[in-house]
C-alpha cells in the first residue's frame, strides 16, 4: 500500500520511527511535513494528508500530531475520510474492520514509541470486514456526510 503521513510539530519527533515501521512492512510512504520541529497548523498537513488517501493516490493516511484528537477532527472534515484516534492496538484494528477507517490519528505525547509500532502494524495489517452489517453502517456514515 502507499501511506500518506503527516504530522505537526507535536508528532514531528515520532514520525521519524512511523515510517521505518511503515516501511518495514513492505509499505511505500509520503511524507507530507511537517519537516522541522516549527510550529504549524495541523489542519494544513491533515488536509495534504486527506487529500492523497480520498484521490485514491494513497491508501490509507496516518496523521501524528500531540494528542492526535485536532488531527483527527480536522481529518473527518473531509468527505471520504473517517479517520480514528487511536491509543490502543484493538482499536487501531477494529476501527478498519468494523468501520472502514482510512486515516488512523496518533497523539505523540499519550502513546510512546513502542506502543505507535503497535498501532501502525495493526492499522496497516487490518482488512474491512465487509459484512452487510458493517457496510450498511459505513453507508450510513456516508450519507451523513452529504448532510453537511
Amino acid at each position: 500500500m502507499r501511506i500518506a503521513i503527516g504530522c505537526d510539530h507535536a508528532g514531528y519527533p515520532m514520525k521519524a520511527a512511523v515510517i521505518d515501521v511503515i516501511r518495514g512492512l513492505g509499505h511505500e510512504v509520503e511524507d507530507l511535513g511537517t519537516h522541522t520541529p516549527a510550529p504549524v497548523d495541523f489542519p494544513d498537513i491533515a488536509r495534504a494528508v486527506c487529500s492523497r488517501v480520498a484521490s485514491g493516490t494513497a491508501s490509507r493516511g496516518m496523521l501524528v500530531c500531540g494528542t492526535g484528537v485536532g488531527a483527527a477532527i480536522a481529518a473527518n472534515k473531509r468527505r471520504g475520510i473517517r479517520a480514528a484516534v487511536c491509543h490502543d492496538v484493538h482499536s487501531a484494528h477494529q476501527s478498519v474492520e468494523h468501520d472502514d477507517v482510512n486515516v488512523m490519528c496518533i497523539g505523540a505525547q499519550i502513546v510512546g514509541a513502542w506502543l505507535a509500532r503497535d498501532l501502525v502494524r495493526a492499522f496497516l495489517e487490518a482488512r474491512f470486514d465487509a459484512t452487510e452489517d458493517h457496510r450498511r453502517r459505513v453507508a450510513k456514515l456516508a450519507e451523513l456526510e452529504q448532510e453537511g
